[in-house]
């Protein structure tokens, strides 16, 4: 059965506003001088609201081994379609001095990490 071009237009619409977790997951990151910083590994959702809370981005190491996991609050990230990936306004230094862990040391997002969190990036936590 065909679609009717109205229903062909609104599945185009939801996937320019929507996107898979899937093709989140491995979505470069940049900043804005365009350097590479490195790749959402994952993101936090919050279980109530369904809102997305934080993208991880694994940052550092080599192909992988030995990197560590950064959650960035979703606001600071912007899409940028020319890149195919994320632009964040922080360089190198800033981000290693970001609240990070390691592959084994997962941290517990309670109310104090995810305050310490948003205050790096000079954001209020609510």
């Amino acid at each position: 059965m065909l679609e009717s071009t109205q229903d062909f237009a609104n599945q185009n619409l939801a996937t320019q506003n929507l996107i898979a977790s899937n093709r989140v997951e491995g979505t470069v990151v940049y900043n804005l001088a365009g350097e590479r910083l490195g790749t959402i590994s994952h993101f936090m959702v919050d279980k109530r609201s369904g809102k997305v809370d934080y993208a991880v981005l694994q940052f550092g190491g080599l192909f992988g081994l030995g990197s560590d996991y950064y959650p960035l609050p979703w606001q600071v990230l912007t899409y940028d379609p020319a890149q195919g990936g994320y632009i964040v306004n922080l360089d190198k230094t800033q981000l290693e001095n970001a609240p990070h862990y390691g592959e084994a040391d997962t941290p517990t997002y309670d109310r104090n990490y995810n305050g310490e969190i948003f205050n790096h990036y000079g954001l209020t936590y609510i």
